[in-house]
């Protein structure tokens, strides 16, 4: 086809065998599409395309994502709204014939390819290294394990005592993640060695994160666990890109100085508050 279809924040372009998509970048433009850039989406990852009425004067052109094709979709469940979603587009009614043809052209080239769940994931997640900021600790994701470092304000003493965690990406079987935008919002990696165990509060699972207002945002940590799950699903290492890898002196400091006083307050044993000092300070 390779023609290009825009609407409001971003441009669709054909091909033979996939759709390019292109967000734009401004202040109206949702921070998901801003932060995904551009998607190919492979037409063996599409089961079918919808026209229909949008608001205020609008048409939506909607792609319809196989079940299992894309990570981000499956990280996602259903959580998105509307506006956020990376498969609509928006357009002025003027365009709504035009948005027709390709509707009409997308169904003909879908009716040739394969329908049903995919058997693996056909769309590319995001590269790594990933990290976002949580209400009790960052997140961190370099292409073959997980890393949680626990906020000295927000993080519960279960998880201070358990200390930081690092999750391989062999050692898990999925990633449960609960939208920002909703109640007990959260991030969970669910381990194949704790499959058969109750699940705990978040806030007191080492395995999690929490989210909260102005932390873990969609546009951060959505994109983090889908690149986790496409991790996790093919068992090996996603894309990486070169990162540092020291630790910043000052947060080792802070960090300290907040075991502390978990110390000074009872929270910490003396041989807990030992071990955890003398592994933060192995991390200079």
């Amino acid at each position: 086809m390779g023609d290009v279809l825009a609407g409001f924040h971003a441009v669709w372009e054909f091909e033979s065998d996939s759709v390019l998509i292109r967000y734009e970048r401004g202040i109206r433009t949702p921070k998901l599409f801003q932060a995904l850039g551009e998607r190919r989406i492979p037409l063996s990852a599409l089961e079918g395309v919808t026209l229909g009425p949008g608001r205020r004067g609008t048409v939506v052109l909607r792609l319809l994502p196989r079940a299992g094709a894309d990570p981000l979709m499956e990280a996602a469940a259903g959580q998105l709204k509307e506006g956020s979603d990376p498969y609509r587009l928006v357009l002025p009614t003027e365009r709504e014939t035009l948005a027709e043809y390709y509707a009409d052209e997308l169904k003909g080239l879908l009716a040739e390819s394969g329908s049903g769940p995919a058997e693996r994931f056909l769309v590319p997640v995001p590269e790594a290294p990933l990290h976002f900021k949580a209400y009790d600790g960052k997140a961190a994701f370099d292409g073959t394990s997980v890393q949680f470092r626990w906020s000295w304000t927000g993080a519960s003493s279960a998880k201070w005592k358990a200390g930081d965690q690092s999750f391989p990406v062999t050692e898990l079987s999925g990633v449960e993640w609960r939208s920002p935008e909703v109640f007990e919002g959260h991030l969970r990696l669910l381990r194949r060695s704790a499959e058969s165990a109750p699940a705990a509060q978040p806030d007191q699972d080492p395995a999690s994160v929490v989210f909260g207002l102005g932390y873990g945002p969609v546009h951060e940590s959505l994109p983090f666990a889908a690149a986790v799950l496409a991790a996790v699903r093919t068992r090996g290492p996603v894309p990486v890109a070169p990162a540092p890898s020291r630790r910043d002196p000052a947060d080792i400091a802070e960090r300290i100085r907040h075991l502390g006083e978990l110390h000074q307050a009872g929270l910490v044993t003396d041989e807990e508050f030992s071990s955890k000092k003398a592994e933060l300070l192995a991390e200079l």
